[in-house]
């Protein structure tokens, strides 16, 4: 294992920040076993960062951070079963280029493929989709190392509560170090983006849900306009965007000027219904096909603050048009789209999606933006419509709160207390939203 100086860490968004004890990059799942047996001696707890893209302090590690550039190896492919394991470390976009060489895929993600394959899936990152659930549903086991340093493996048929709560555990059980997945054969997207009024989309918000494989949508705060997402599988061959329409929508437009247009709204914020107007007017129609993770990730270069809720899906037309009256009520002046996602019912303990269908509403702020005041309007909307924070996006949810909008919460507290009853995993996040 390599040790390190200790160094100060922050994540993407610049938001949280760590200065550990002491920081190593181990090599190996034994090398993990030793730093945890290590750190335990000393007195010191153990966390291990992804890449960052949490926005909650779920990362933070104030003994001894352990990087994960070290545990990227796929260990193996088989493209018969469609079970591929790979090591925790390895970023979600190698993960998709070696599934694409393989002829496999993952069924369902979200848009954004930084993340390492651990810390996306112990924050439950998801996608949008009719059929196909998140990260956490499309996982058949992991390695993990306890407290005491023992290496286990978890699975549906091998420790079935350890996996069921794992998948989403937050590191606060163990440390992942390698993953297993269940990958689809490779896959064609086909995608339609339409803007299109509020009205309509919240009027036709079941049809879509109904005719689509994976829906979402964006709306314009201060505006009428939306931004509809369709994809769906077709055979192919793909039709990908051209080179410079792809530039132009998706690194122009989408990052340089929109990040042009943020740095203007945060010093003249008077000036964001009016800006928004003009984007939400110059949204245009395209329609596209590609290899799945090329459509269903996107690159994001401008940076932003997150929180995001998971409601009831019936609640969700409701729950918009309460929010929308909020930003009059408030006077918010808010420049980034709120975009709106479903997913069907998950089985791992704190999913966010946990036994139910569920609707996700993300609300965003550019990073140098104050976000407390809207933040707290927004999640006290959500949590009167029974919803869920997202466990790597912002929040001010306890224990106390959350053992009420998770029915296996009691279950995932006693397994933490039998398997860490030291809280060699515990940080200050952990203590909040399990009530250490």
């Amino acid at each position: 294992m390599s040790p390190r100086s200790t160094h100060s860490w922050n994540n993407w968004a610049g938001n949280q920040r760590a200065t550990p004890r002491r920081a190593a990059t181990p090599r190996t799942t034994a090398e993990v076993a030793a730093a945890i047996r290590a750190a335990a001696t000393a007195g010191q707890t153990v966390r291990m960062v992804g890449t960052g893209h949490s926005f909650t302090g779920a990362a933070v590690a104030d003994g001894v951070l352990l990087r994960p550039g070290g545990l990227t190896a796929v260990r193996s492919v088989d493209t018969g079963s469609g079970l591929v394991t790979v090591e925790a470390g390895l970023p979600l976009h190698a993960l998709n280029r070696t599934l694409d060489e393989h002829g496999l895929a993952l069924a369902n993600m979200g848009d954004i493929q930084e993340q390492t394959v651990a810390g996306a899936l112990q924050t439950a990152t998801h996608g949008t989709g009719r059929d196909a659930a998140g990260l956490v549903s499309q996982v058949t086991a992991l390695e993990m190392v306890l407290a005491d340093g023992s290496v286990v493996t978890c699975s549906r048929e091998e420790r079935p509560d350890l996996f069921d709560a794992a998948r989403a555990g937050l590191g606060a059980l163990g440390i992942v170090t390698a993953v297993t997945w269940k990958a689809v054969p490779s896959f064609v997207l086909r995608a339609r983006e339409e803007p299109m009024r509020w009205d309509e989309v919240l009027t036709r918000l079941d049809e879509f849900d109904d005719a689509n494989e994976h829906f979402e949508f964006y709306w314009f705060p201060h505006t009428e306009g939306c931004l509809t997402k369709r994809n769906n599988r077709v055979e192919g061959p793909p039709e990908p965007l051209s080179k410079v329409k792809y530039w132009v929508d998706d690194q122009l437009l989408s990052n340089k000027v929109f990040g042009l247009v943020n740095r203007v709204t945060h010093r003249a914020p008077t000036t964001t219904p009016f800006i928004n107007g003009i984007s939400a007017k110059a949204l245009g129609a395209r329609t596209y096909s590609d290899t799945s993770y090329k459509v269903f990730t996107s690159p994001r270069t401008v940076r932003f603050k997150e929180q995001e809720y998971a409601i009831p899906r019936e609640r969700l037309v409701p729950t918009l048009r309460d929010l929308r009256a909020l930003f009059d009520k408030r006077g918010w002046r808010i420049s980034f789209p709120i975009e709106i996602r479903l997913l069907p019912e998950e089985d791992a303990w704190l999913s966010m999606a946990h036994g139910r269908r569920t609707a996700f509403i993300a609300v965003h702020v550019y990073h140098r933006d104050p976000h407390k005041e809207y933040f707290e309007g927004v999640e006290e909307l959500m949590t009167a419509a029974g919803g869920r924070p997202h466990w790597g996006k912002l929040h001010t949810r306890d224990a106390a709160y959350l053992e009420t909008a998770y029915p296996r919460f009691g279950d995932f507290q006693a397994l933490r207390d039998e398997l860490d009853p030291d809280r060699r995993f515990a940080n200050a996040y952990t203590r909040q939203v399990f009530g250490d």
